[in-house]
């Protein structure tokens, strides 16, 4: 897995309007958990394009002001109209120590299902995983090539050396899925002929001729 660095300087004010006061000058408010003791410090806003704006998880070499540790992004908090970042959570890691991570999912493959006019739907973008820093990878791929109509690919299906997933076994990663108007036009379709089954019984029954009055 790469790792992204990230330059910090401690904070000697941890009130709000010391935080906003960084957002505005384009810098981040930080924690780093782990070890010994909590390390408030802040960082320039712009060292988080690649380890934020990514479909790749990465490792963090934290350095603070000489002080450094290796690390996980834990959490971001966004503005939410602006997506401008409010405050990053980092977790010290070590090579003897198993960890958590959100790795990002990417479907590889021409789906059956697709190529028959099904539509190829991602539910999770990203997978729970638990093991060794040394085990986890930058992203996970999913092969989608025999997902055919009303199939899916659940996390029990999934394994990979040295990593336990944490999600729920039957919750979904992919799936293919009729779309609507291919699935409205199906029913009519099988409707159809039950229709006209019933519609000639009716008109045959409406056409028989009748019996003449006096003839047996």
């Amino acid at each position: 897995m790469k790792t992204v660095e990230i330059i910090g300087y401690k904070r000697a004010n941890l009130g709000k309007a010391g935080s906003q006061k960084l957002r505005d000058e384009g810098l981040v408010p930080c924690v780093l958990y782990g070890g010994n003791e909590q390390i408030h410090f802040y960082s320039p806003m712009i060292l988080f394009r690649e380890l934020v704006y990514t479909n790749e998880a990465h490792f963090v070499h934290i350095n603070i002001e000489g002080e450094e540790a290796q690390a996980i992004l834990q959490e971001v908090q966004f503005h939410p109209v602006s997506e401008v970042i409010l405050h990053a959570d980092f977790l010290r890691i070590s090579e003897d120590r198993k960890i958590k991570m959100s790795i990002p999912v990417r479907l590889v493959g021409q789906a059956k299902g697709v190529a028959k006019g099904g539509t190829l739907v991602r539910k999770r973008a990203a997978l729970k995983v638990y093991g060794f820093p040394k085990d986890m990878p930058d992203h996970i791929d999913v092969e989608v090539s025999d997902l055919d109509f009303h199939h899916a690919i659940k996390i029990g299906d999934m394994k990979m050396e040295g990593l336990e997933f944490l999600d729920p076994k039957q919750a979904t990663i992919a799936a293919v899925e009729v779309p609507r108007a291919a699935k409205m036009a199906a029913d009519e379709a099988a409707a159809a002929p039950a229709e006209g089954a019933a519609a000639a019984p009716a008109a045959a029954k409406k056409e028989a001729p009748k019996k003449e009055e006096g003839k047996k």
